[in-house]
């Protein structure tokens, strides 16, 4: 299991990641990892979660970046203090790799700026034999 956190202008993004044994598929190079969020909103202002910028990276150095609206199809409005939280997932074609990004948040002046998502890894965990 990986973790990470970084805090923007008071929005706290904490993360842990996990391989999904049961999901993955070795022999056909597909390894499949979940990621749990928590954004929490430590600023005095109500922050709304707009868009989302990944960026995977497998073992070979292959970099994919998906870019899209909110978060598992919302864009949750946070008021001060408010977390959210969600578990997505992510296959790769390595057993190893790295996810980093940000979230683009709007405050209700209608001001944007980017919660950075620190790096965390996407690892399978060693067999000991």
């Amino acid at each position: 299991m990986s973790t990470s956190e970084a805090l923007t202008e008071g929005i706290r993004v904490e993360v842990r990641s996990e391989y999904v044994p049961e999901q993955s598929e070795p022999e056909q190079n597909r390894w499949f990892f979940a990621y749990h969020i928590r954004i929490t909103n430590e600023s005095d202002r109500t922050v709304q979660l707009v868009s989302r910028h990944w960026i995977i990276t497998d073992a070979d150095g292959h970099e994919e970046h998906i870019r899209g609206a909110g978060v598992i199809g919302l864009q949750p409005v946070m008021e001060a203090g408010a977390s959210h939280e969600y578990t997505s997932f992510c296959p790769l074609p390595t057993s190893f790799g790295t996810m980093s990004g940000t979230y683009r948040m709007r405050d209700g002046d209608g001001n944007e700026f980017d919660a950075e998502i620190a790096t965390f890894t996407l690892n399978e965990p060693f067999a000991i034999n």
